[in-house]
């Protein structure tokens, strides 16, 4: 579905924030791409929309090349791409409607939009998306009243009024809660397998990565290091991934503190056993 060949991402100063990225990602398949900050991470799902210009490589999603389109041709293509962000980037004086409404806005226009004039199978829609993210009774406030996973809610049904192929989604639980991180994981989950769509999840916590995704892809200074089932990201392979850490064993506390939770590495393999909720 979608093809990445020799995408590589050069700034004017020379350095490299991708190189050679090879990747095939079926329909369907929720694949997490990991890594240290400045891996690369957001820096590929955003070449993939063109929200960041790729300096060499092929991008293809099903049968349309994605790097040779401008203009409307790349406004209609991105309409197959639904892009949830870190910070929910919805407009705050506006009500939670009409920010997933504005999912809609490659289809209607500025000026029917800015109008609220949306077509009727639009507006309905958008009812059941927000009904499906749990947010039926929060259709009327104001974007600004609502916690952060309400916003990511509203996201999510944004892009999903897209009617989407693909979903990008750039570290959707890093400013939420381990609790509201788990619910929005699973629910992205859910949404991908109800309407068959592939995603790439730029995420910082390995756990979620192993307990969500189908795929674990890791990138370590730009270059893919990893790329494989959730119960195959070993302990070594971690060190390859992020540097060299004791993984594998609970630090000691000091005297005046209280005994640490299990690092993250040690849960993995349970939660991997568990499977995608």
């Amino acid at each position: 579905m979608l093809t990445l060949s020799g995408v590589t991402k050069r700034y004017p100063t020379g350095d490299r924030a991708l190189t050679d990225i090879q990747l095939t990602l079926p329909k369907g398949q929720v694949m997490a791409l990991i890594g240290p900050s400045g891996a690369g991470k957001s820096t590929l799902i955003r070449c993939v929309n063109r929200l960041v210009e790729p300096t060499q490589g092929s991008i293809r999603l099903e049968e349309t090349e994605i790097t040779r389109l401008s203009g409307n041709a790349l406004r209609q293509a991105r309409r197959s791409m639904g892009m949830i962000f870190q910070e929910y980037a919805l407009v705050d004086r506006l009500s939670v409607m009409e920010n997933v409404l504005s999912g809609r806005l490659g289809y209607v226009g500025f000026w029917r939009s800015f109008l609220r004039r949306y077509p009727q199978d639009a507006v309905a829609e958008a009812f059941r998306l927000l009904e499906r993210v749990g947010l039926p009774h929060a259709i009327d406030k104001r974007a600004d009243a609502l916690s952060g996973g309400q916003r990511q809610r509203v996201g999510i049904a944004r892009a999903l009024l897209q009617s989407p192929k693909l979903l990008l989604v750039d570290e959707p639980t890093a400013s939420l809660d381990p609790k509201t991180s788990r619910q929005i994981m699973r629910l992205i989950r859910e949404l991908c397998a109800e309407r068959e769509l592939a995603a790439i999840i730029n995420i910082h916590d390995v756990a979620l990565a192993q307990q969500f995704a189908d795929r674990i892809v890791g990138l370590r200074a730009g270059e893919i290091v990893f790329d494989g089932l959730p119960n195959e990201l070993t302990s070594d392979m971690l060190t390859t991934i992020y540097g060299e850490e004791e993984w594998d064993t609970t630090p000691e506390p000091m005297d005046d503190e209280p005994a640490a939770e299990p690092p993250r590495a040690r849960v993995f393999e349970g939660l991997a056993a568990g499977g995608a909720q």
